[in-house]
């Protein structure tokens, strides 16, 4: 399918053109595979140039290879991105040491408007298995899609809503069976058009059992030895459709989307959680509105989401999250005089979330509207060999609960880059930013159990806004069969807002020495500093193929130790075989052990060797392709447990799992 626009291009500070053109990361033309351009920069640049906010985009093969049950496994792998794995069925990506709130997941360039930055059992409301691509922006990226991201940003693209019509229906059905879980997993999408009219349906369906672990359940527990890790089942479905009408002056679209996901929690409560979602999307694209402006971009996106957290099949705490986002980008065409490229816009967003006691109990969360306006500026620009590109954005957030303790944050940020080209093929990059956070609802003013993480949470609707100072250096050789890669990064943030788990605990009903531990919401001086390295080998061509990485991060307060659940020191090689029919591959990851812990963690994580392997055959017929494939993930069925994880002690991750599948594209 055509992509007009990558909508997390306009994230990466370099895209300002609306239009590029690509049917995967990767297409095989004439026995040769050919690198596509996935984001809408006007130097029409590949993934590897975009120096200053290294990003990563997964498309295609590489996609379908990697896809799990949850966005954090399929992403879990990538540099400088680990999972919170709390169970199958909530993983979400923690990116260079930051999770949370601070990671902001989006859909098709929108926010998923879930609830999955509150805690790590609440999944993300977005589903990797329909997705046509991935998009991940390591760093800050407070300029255009939020001042709280200061962690990065996660998009899925989709395309529900067209923005190409297709000449002919379109589309692929894939289905898969796995071992680990007895998962049956099918999922397709459709494309096509009637005259200017382009339509998209989409669809998912998951069911997987309690799945196999390796040996122990906990820790150095004999006792805790079982076959499969209780409550590690899922049940998901999804359905989207979208139409656009498309002219030469762009177009404009509408979709719906409905999600139902029922999945357990692998803790010793064995409580469940019954999540569902329904998603309505605008977005419009009109070229050449006014002189002077080379296209306007309007998008609008109302979200109903609700899940209950279920103690033995009852409601604990009933979770609602109803949400209003709107967004306008005017890009304006180049300023000659003073070489200035870019985009400005405004955005807001109204939200009305709550926690709520299902039993007459203390409520988590109440009842919070929230509301926020935003105006943001980015320029580009070129200087001799250098290429500049800076940006600001003013943000104003109230939060008002029914308990009338509201709080209103001005928010203010700035980023300004360059790239300097030293040689041919050779590129440095320097970024610097400052953003701003305001702390989020259930930080201000939780006061409640958490059934799923056993802890009673509590609030400080006194917290200030965390202040962020960024510094990023990069260096990498972009041409060649040989491409490598590095990145340095320091992250000072003031009023660090972290959940401190105290030695005090309370019955659901706020009594002290119940079963729940309580947290409370604190803030502190942080830092998180780290590096990241990759080398590849004739990533885009026939025959052998080959990568190294390495990526470390480290995250610790003034005076308090270390942050909670930092990811492991990892490197890891792969190595593959391509051609026209055949496709393999090999890959190895080794993550170091973990014994920096914050002041209220008692264990570390072991050292772990994660082998995965793929070969895939596609058989080419007339109007219609083929793919046979089979994936074989954890090879060496070792006890892995992550240490960005809560669930890290009781439970590892899957075993051995093999996936077979098939793919119809036509």
């Amino acid at each position: 399918m055509k992509i007009e626009r990558t909508l997390l291009a306009s994230a990466l500070l370099l895209a300002f053109h609306p239009a590029v053109r690509a049917d995967d990361q990767e297409i095989i033309n004439d026995g040769k595979i050919q690198q596509v351009v996935v984001t809408a920069s006007p130097l029409r640049n590949g993934e590897g140039d975009q120096i200053l906010t290294p990003a990563k985009v997964l498309a295609g093969d590489e996609l379908r290879d990697k896809v799990g049950s949850s966005l954090g496994e399929t992403l879990q792998n990538e540099l400088g991105v680990s999972a919170s794995a709390f169970g199958a069925g909530a993983s979400r990506p923690i990116i260079r040491g930051m999770e949370g709130s601070r990671v902001k997941m989006l859909e098709n360039g929108m926010a998923t408007s879930d609830v999955s930055g509150l805690s790590n059992d609440h999944a993300v409301a977005s589903e990797g298995a329909i997705a046509r691509q991935i998009e991940i922006l390591r760093g800050p990226a407070a300029l255009l899609y939020g001042s709280g991201a200061i962690g990065g940003l996660v998009n899925v693209v989709n395309e529900r809503i067209p923005t190409a019509l297709e000449p002919k229906l379109t589309g692929q059905v894939e289905t898969r069976l796995s071992t680990v879980d007895n998962g049956k997993d099918m999922s397709g999408t459709l494309d096509g058009s009637i005259g200017k009219i382009g339509l998209h349906l989409d669809g998912n369906a998951r069911n997987t059992d309690d799945y196999q672990i390796p040996d122990l359940r906990v820790v150095n527990d004999p006792t805790s030895r079982m076959n499969r890790l209780p409550n590690s089942d899922t049940k998901e479905r999804n359905i989207g459709i979208g139409g656009s009408y498309i002219d030469d002056w762009g177009y404009a679209g509408l979709s719906a989307s409905h999600l139902t996901n029922f999945y357990g929690i692998p803790t010793d409560e064995g409580s469940h959680i019954d999540q569902r979602q329904n998603r309505y999307d605008f977005d419009s694209v009109v070229k050449n509105p006014l002189a002077g402006l080379e296209s306007a971009r309007v998008k609008a996106g109302y979200t109903d989401y609700h899940h209950a957290e279920l103690d033995d099949g009852v409601p604990a705490t009933l979770f609602s999250n109803k949400s209003f986002e709107s967004r306008v980008e005017l890009t304006h065409k180049p300023i000659t005089s003073l070489g200035l490229h870019g985009t400005f816009g405004v955005q807001t967003e109204n939200t009305h979330f709550s926690a709520l006691s299902a039993a007459g109990g203390p409520d988590t969360v109440p009842v919070t509207h929230s509301t926020t306006q935003a105006a943001f500026l980015v320029e580009e620009w070129s200087q001799g060999p250098l290429r500049w590109n800076a940006g600001l954005r003013y943000e104003n957030v109230d939060r008002k609960p029914v308990s009338n303790r509201e709080r209103t944050f001005d928010l203010g940020s700035g980023s300004i880059g360059a790239l300097w080209p030293f040689t041919k093929g050779y590129s440095a990059g320097a970024t610097v930013s400052y953003a701003q956070r305001a702390p989020a609802t259930e930080e201000l003013y939780s006061g409640g159990p958490h059934d799923a993480t056993l802890t009673f949470d509590v609030g400080d609707p006194n917290l200030q806004k965390e202040v962020s100072r960024n510094i990023e250096l990069s260096l990498q050789k972009t041409s060649g069969l040989l491409r490598w890669r590095v990145n340095a990064y320091r992250n000072n943030v003031n009023n660090f807002i972290y959940g401190h788990i105290m030695d005090a605990s309370f019955d659901e009903d706020g009594n002290p020495g119940g079963e729940f531990r309580q947290r409370l919401f604190q803030q502190a001086k942080a830092h998180v500093q780290g590096a990241e390295a990759e080398m590849t080998w004739n990533q885009i061509g026939m025959g052998w193929n080959g990568r190294v990485f390495a990526d470390t991060s480290r995250g610790y307060l003034d005076d308090a130790g270390n942050l909670p659940l930092q990811p492991a020191d990892r490197v890891g090689a792969a190595i593959g075989y391509r051609q026209p029919h055949w496709r393999a591959g090999l890959d190895w990851t080794h993550a170091r052990g973990q014994d920096r812990l914050a002041a209220f963690e008692t264990s570390t994580t072991p050292s772990y060797n994660q082998v995965n392997a793929n070969v895939s055959y596609t058989q080419r017929l007339e109007h219609l392709d083929l793919t046979y494939f089979v994936t074989a993930k954890n090879l060496l069925n070792e006890d892995i447990r992550l240490a960005t994880s809560l669930l890290k002690d009781i439970a590892p991750l899957p075993g051995r799992n093999v996936v077979f599948g098939v793919r119809a594209k036509f």
